[in-house]
C-alpha cells in the first residue's frame, strides 16, 4: 500500500517531542528497488536525516528491513519459502549495510538481535552494553532480525515491533517508523473513500486496530497492524512513535526541525518508570556488593553509575544480570542504599573490586562496561525505603 504526496498536506504538522536517542525503524518497501535489489531513492533522505540529527547531538539506531530483498535481487528469484528466505537474509545482510554505509559519513556498525537476544538477560544486558558502546563510539548502529536463524519471527515479519524492542533497550525517547504510507488512517486510503487521516493517538483500542485493516503489500511482510503493536510496545515503555511516509523527502526533512507530518501515538507513563519500580521493590536477597562513602554520594548525590573502584566487598553469590543490593561498608545499620542489574557475576566481581575501570580487561581477559551497575540499570531507593 503506498499513499504519499498529498499525505503531507493531509496530516498538516505536529511539533514532536524533545529527544535526545531515536530508533528509526525503515521498511523494505522504502529500500527494495522496481527491477530487484536495493535502492537509495529513500534511504538517501534519510540518511541525511540521521547525519542532521547526529549534527544535533542526538543519536539514532536504525532497524532496518530489505536483507530478504537484497538477496533476491543478487538471485534473481521470486522463492518464498521460509528456508529460502532464510537464505536470501543471510545473502542480503551484506549489501544492506552497504548501503547504509555508503550514505553514511560515519562507520556502520550490523548488530543482529533475535527476540531470545531480548528475552535472555545475559544476552540482553549484553546486546545492550553493545549498542550503547557503539553510540558511545560515534559509529551508526543498523539492527535486524537474525532472519536465518530466527524462525518464527522470519514469518511474523516483526523488523516493527523489534524496532520497539530495540528503542527499549536502548532508552530511546522516541521511535520514528518509516513507511511508505503518510500515517495512520480512519480505514484503508485506497478502499475507503471516506477514510481520514488520524494525526493523533492518545490510547491504542480494538478501534484503532480495526482501522489498521490490510495487508502489507508485495514486497514488506508487516503493515500498519504490526506498526500499531510496535507502538503499543513502545507506549508501554514510556516511548512515543511518530509514523510518517519515508517516500516523501519533505516529510523527511521536517523531522529534522522538530515537526511531524504524520501520527502520532502517545506515550503513557515515564519512560523508565515500570523497571525503577521493579528494581526499587523486587525482593533482592541478601546478595550485593558494600561500596565505600565516595561511592556511596556519587550514587545519591550525582546519580553516577557505580564503578569497581567503589566496591569493598561482594556478598553473596548472583550471575550476570541479577538483581543485587548496594549498601555502605561498615554501616551497622546494614541500610540499603540502591538495587541495580549488575553487570559482573560475583566471582569476576570479586577479582575487580577496588580497581580502576581500566583493568578489567587486563585482569578478566575481557570487558562487558566499565560499570559495575549502569545507572540506567540502577535505582537510588530514599530512606524510609532502604530501611
Amino acid at each position: 500500500m503506498t499513499v504519499h504526496g498529498n499525505g503531507l498536506h493531509a496530516f498538516g504538522e505536529q511539533p514532536l517531542p524533545p529527544w535526545r536517542r531515536a530508533v528509526l525503524k525503515v521498511g523494505s518497501s522504502l529500500l527494495a528497488a522496481d527491477d530487484g535489489g536495493l535502492t537509495d531513492r529513500f534511504a538517501a533522505d534519510l540518511a541525511r536525516f540521521v547525519a542532521d540529527c547526529r549534527a544535533q547531538g542526538r543519536e539514532v539506531v536504525i532497524v532496518s528491513s530489505g536483507a530478504v530483498a537484497a538477496g533476491r535481487g543478487l538471485l534473481h528469484t521470486d522463492a518464498a519459502g521460509l528456508t529460502q528466505r532464510q537464505a536470501l537474509a543471510a545473502l542480503g545482510q551484506a549489501p544492506m549495510i552497504a548501503l547504509w554505509q555508503r550514505l553514511s559519513d560515519v562507520p556502520v556498525a550490523q548488530v543482529l538481535l533475535s527476540h531470545d537476544d531480548v528475552r535472555n538477560r545475559r544476552r540482553y544486558l549484553n546486546a545492550r552494553a553493545t549498542l550503547r558502546e557503539l553510540l558511545r563510539l560515534g559509529a551508526l548502529p543498523v539492527v535486524n532480525e537474525n532472519d536465518t536463524v530466527a524462525v518464527d519471527e522470519l514469518k511474523l515479519g516483526d523488523n516493527d515491533n523489534l524496532a520497539a524492542v530495540v528503542a527499549a533497550l536502548v532508552d530511546a525517547e522516541v521511535l520514528l517508523i518509516a513507511t511508505d504510507i503518510a500515517g495512520l488512517y480512519s480505514g484503508h486510503p485506497l478502499r475507503d473513500p471516506h477514510a481520514r487521516p488520524v494525526p493523533r493517538v492518545d490510547a491504542i483500542t480494538a478501534e484503532t486496530h480495526r482501522m489498521a485493516a490490510g495487508d502489507a503489500g508485495a514486497i514488506g511482510t508487516g503493515g500498519m497492524r504490526t506498526k500499531l503493536e510496535a507502538a503499543s510496545k513502545a507506549a508501554a515503555a514510556g516511548i512515543g512513535t511518530a509514523l510518517f511516509c519515508g517516500r516523501d523527502a519533505d516529510t523527511v526533512a521536517a523531522l529534522s526541525r522538530g515537526t511531524l507530518h504524520g501520527t502520532w501515538i502517545a506515550a503513557h507513563g515515564d519512560r523508565l518508570l515500570a523497571r525503577k519500580l521493579w528494581m526499587r521493590h523486587a525482593p533482592a536477597g541478601l546478595h550485593g556488593v558494600e561500596v565505600d562513602a565516595g561511592a556511596a554520594q556519587a550514587l545519591g548525590v550525582r546519580g553516577a553509575s557505580l564503578l569497581p573502584g567503589g566496591v569493598v566487598e561482594v556478598k553473596g553469590e548472583f550471575g550476570r544480570g541479577d538483581l543485587v543490593e548496594v549498601r555502605l561498608a561498615g554501616d551497622a545499620t546494614a541500610r540499603v542504599l540502591a538495587r541495580g542489574l549488575v553487570q559482573y557475576n560475583a566471582t569476576d566481581l570479586r577479582r575487580i573490586v577496588g580497581r580502576h575501570s581500566r583493568d578489567i580487561e587486563s585482569i578478566l581477559g575481557y570487558r562487558y562496561a566499565e560499570s559495575v551497575i549502569h545507572r540506567d540499570d540502577l535505582v537510588v531507593l530514599p530512606q524510609e525505603d532502604a530501611a
